[in-house]
């Protein structure tokens, strides 16, 4: 499972605990937390088997690797099914999946069959369900909650994981060392069985959109094309994961700092992991005072130099008690650059897309994640531990400085739902869902004085609707006729048009008042709809695919 990204608000605010009052949320929630107690668990376990049963730095430091990687190759696809298909349902073959590969893990280690890459296996296919079950239930928030409450919302699912943090590794620690590995991971998959249930039993209501389902590539197309377009997104995107890959090491070679530095077993590991989680759990507590005093921007350089604390204090102490101390400044430096992070991502994503740029987010946080885990275990197994940790401390404040390059921007409300009313236009020919490509032309007359503010305007209409699904937009001045400007924009497909439209806010109608007013006409912009034709020799046109229509 992936780490729960969210903005944590003032928990003292009145609508801090108002989803808990929806009995859907509740119930996965609650759920959710057992998964998550049972997956602490089983990462001590996994961690600690591998420490035992292996030699090599790089295949413990390996097994953060191949929990976060799946997430890396799946999270996309996972976005664009949970946009067009039941998220309830993804939701569940998520965690069949997940208890699927605890099952299978508990019973190899039972028969005695483990193996380094074994365990590896397996703990890349639990992490398959996770990256599967994980960008549908972010998503799900807001079909859950009322609008209003989905911050709060995301906040308790940040504060929850990190709570159960506090327990679950010291947890796993007291259970392994008190009645060994299979304990462990039969416990594990009972818990996963929790929310499996829950899912099942439980039913909500989505708002569903009156056009088909886009076709996977499609989705996939425009849920990249969406991040790739918002500044906002890619600048949270670009900082997480070079976060990722520096902290990691913490977490992916903690295991190596107990065994080799203070000389511990599995209890000091689980006892350090929930001093990680009470750090964590602090700053959750907290965060929502920090928001109020510092910007997230300067939130994000704090988390960062607090982790570079915790990795040097961790590469030049023997001491358990110092470790626990540090591990708790890093857990509260891990939760809050996560959770200001996710908020910018949440924030800045409307519903129609909100899965896949989640996924998008997901995909490459954890693939700095897996590939700090393998550049910091290669760094321990060539050269030593603690040139690891101390490497790791100094990318950490690169990445600090890095928000001269990606700085995180301030937004306090998200990103507006679509109005989803549009009349389509009457055409004369009888045009079916798929008929394409489209080429939308709309005509302006604008005076003289009037045209640095029509393209200023226009260059905002330009990112709106690329955004939504507009391909090869342009604007052209009539030679002859300066006054005269046409706007064109084309979409493969006549259902692709009518879902563009469908996806424009009441900010995106408000900019197309504010052209109207420049507009010079007695009528409104002329606008005209067309649909391309082929115009190859019929030879080249056997091959080429037809428009439909």
């Amino acid at each position: 499972m992936s780490r729960v990204a969210g903005s944590v608000e003032d928990l003292a605010a009145p609508t801090t605990f108002a989803p808990l009052l929806q009995p859907t949320f509740r119930s996965i929630w609650l759920a959710t937390q057992v998964s998550s107690l049972g997956w602490l668990m089983q990462t001590v376990a996994i961690s600690w088997l591998m420490a035992t049963i292996s030699t090599s730095d790089l295949m413990v430091a390996l097994v953060q690797a191949s929990s976060n990687l799946p997430a890396f190759i799946l999270s996309v696809f996972a976005g664009a099914l949970a946009d067009n298909f039941s998220r309830r349902r993804v939701m569940f073959a998520g965690r069949c999946l997940m208890v699927i590969g605890s099952a299978m893990l508990t019973a190899v280690v039972a028969l005695g069959f483990v193996s380094p890459w074994m365990i590896l296996g397996f703990s890349f296919l639990i992490a398959c369900g996770g990256a599967l079950h994980d960008p549908a239930w972010q998503a799900s928030v807001g079909d859950i909650v009322d609008r209003r409450d989905v911050p709060a919302a995301v906040t308790l699912l940040s504060v929850g994981f990190n709570t159960v943090r506090t327990v679950g590794p010291a947890l796993g620690g007291i259970v392994v060392a008190s009645f060994g590995l299979l304990a462990a991971f039969t416990v594990t998959t009972l818990t996963y069985l929790v929310p499996l249930g829950t899912i099942w039993r439980c039913k909500w209501k989505v708002r569903s959109s009156p056009l088909p389902r886009e076709s996977m590539r499609t989705a996939i197309y425009d849920g990249l094309r969406f991040t790739a377009m918002s500044s906002e997104i890619k600048a949270a995107i670009a900082r997480g994961t070079l976060f990722g890959l520096a902290s990691i090491a913490i977490l992916a070679l903690l295991p190596l700092v107990v065994r080799d530095h203070l000389g511990g077993g599995p209890l000091a590991y689980g006892t350090l992991m929930a001093g990680f989680g009470t750090g964590a759990v602090f700053a959750g507590i907290s965060n929502g005072t920090f928001r109020r005093s510092l910007s997230q921007e300067r939130l994000m350089k704090l988390s960062c130099i607090a982790c570079a604390a915790c990795s040097l204090s961790l590469a030049l102490t023997s001491s358990i008690a110092v470790a626990a101390i540090a591990l708790a400044l890093g857990g509260a430096g891990w939760v809050t650059a996560w959770s200001g992070v996710g908020v910018s991502v949440q924030l800045a994503s409307p519903r129609w897309v909100v899965g896949r740029t989640i996924s998008i987010y997901y995909a490459l946080i954890d693939g700095g994640i897996a590939a700090g885990s393998w550049v910091w275990g290669t760094v321990s197994q060539s050269h030593s531990l603690t040139w690891a940790l101390e490497g790791s401390a100094g990318a950490l404040l690169l990445v600090a400085a890095a928000g001269v390059l990606f700085p995180l921007r301030e937004r306090h409300e998200s990103e507006p739902d679509p109005l989803e009313a549009f009349d389509a236009p009457a055409v004369a020919l009888n045009l079916k869902p798929r008929s394409g490509p489209i080429v939308v032309k709309v005509e302006y007359l604008i005076a003289e004085k009037n045209v640095e503010a029509f393209l200023d305007l226009m260059r905002q209409r330009r990112h709106i609707h690329s955004r939504v699904g507009a391909r090869n937009w342009t604007l052209q001045r009539n030679l002859q006729k300066p006054m005269q400007w046409t706007e064109t924009f084309r979409t493969p497909t006549w259902t692709d048009y009518l879902r563009l439209n469908h996806r424009l806010t009441e900010v995106d109608k408000e900019l197309d008042e504010r052209v109207l007013k420049l507009h010079a006409g007695e009528e409104a912009p002329q606008m005209t709809l067309s649909i391309e034709r082929p115009t190859s020799s019929p030879r080249k046109r056997a091959i080429l695919p037809l428009p439909r229509h």
